[in-house]
């Protein structure tokens, strides 16, 4: 999620939160930790399959509408039914490395996510990221989820891969965001949202969005969950790793100058552009 573009198809590839892009997770799920028993028995790999195929890659960009329209669709797909269940807290206990890293990566998702959101928006963006975390399907450190991606130029936030993180960030605003993400670290959970992995703004209308279950609206971002037991609680039992890599060396490069970064930027101007208009 990043900031508003001056041009309506750049406005619609950023509003996404670029979520699901691990085509290789089926493949690995027999394989992981005790969860994915659990996970594949509730939802047979071919679904698991097609979901992911429609939730990555060039396909989780493609929308429906945009605007207005997008909102009238939006608002016509039901909530789910059933209970929200609760995440589980979540405790960082790294070390120190671990800790700064995992802070860093969280404060950004939540900065260039949510920065300018509700103080409930923040604090479920920053959950997504730790319930995302703890799925089969997604990597088991806090930057990996964050920065997931990032080498292949489909990153699953956009504000990693559209040179956001060159700009000059919001000081107020990011102090915010590091108190979010602190919180959230320290087994802060954030009940609204309860076990959603994927959101996306209310000004578009992701093909993808029926395929999961609707589970919130906060502020301009609507909330979902995976379909099925992929959703449910048994299945995000996977354990942090730490984070191995350091979080400079998995930011893309600075866009250079000439290329447009949101149809409307130089990549020469980023360092100087102060902080992005929020996204939602």
């Amino acid at each position: 999620m990043t900031r508003l573009g001056h041009k309506r198809a750049g406005l619609a590839a950023g509003a996404l939160l670029l979520l699901g892009g691990i085509s290789a997770a089926v493949a690995l799920l027999p394989a992981r930790e005790s969860a994915s028993a659990a996970v594949t028995t509730a939802l047979p790999n071919a679904k698991a399959a097609s979901l992911i195929q429609a939730t990555s890659g060039t396909a989780m960009s493609d929308m429906r509408a945009i605007g207005d329209q997008a909102r009238v669709i939006n608002a016509a797909l039901p909530f789910a039914n059933g209970p929200l269940h609760q995440a589980e807290a979540f405790v960082l206990k790294g070390n120190d490395l671990d800790q700064r890293r995992a802070l860093l990566c969280l404060t950004q998702a939540v900065y260039y996510e949510a920065g300018f959101e509700p103080l409930e928006g923040r604090r479920a963006v920053a959950q997504v990221v730790l319930n995302r975390m703890r799925h089969p399907a997604f990597p088991k450190s806090i930057c990996g989820v964050v920065y997931q991606g990032s080498g292949t130029g489909t990153c699953q936030f956009t504000f990693v891969c559209d040179g956001a993180l060159y700009r000059r960030p919001a000081a107020d605003a990011w102090r915010q965001a590091e108190q979010v993400a602190r919180a959230a670290l320290s087994g802060y959970v954030e009940t609204s949202v309860g076990e959603a992995t994927h959101y996306h703004a209310d000004y578009v209308a992701p093909r993808w969005a029926p395929l999961l279950a609707k589970v919130a609206e906060i502020g301009q971002h609507i909330f979902y969950r995976w379909p099925g037991g992929w959703g449910q609680p048994a299945a995000f039992s996977g354990h942090y790793i730490g984070e191995p890599r350091d979080p400079l060396s998995m930011r893309p490069p600075m866009p250079v100058a000439g290329n447009s970064v949101d149809g409307s930027t130089d990549g020469a101007r980023l360092a100087e552009a102060g902080p992005p208009v929020p996204r939602a």
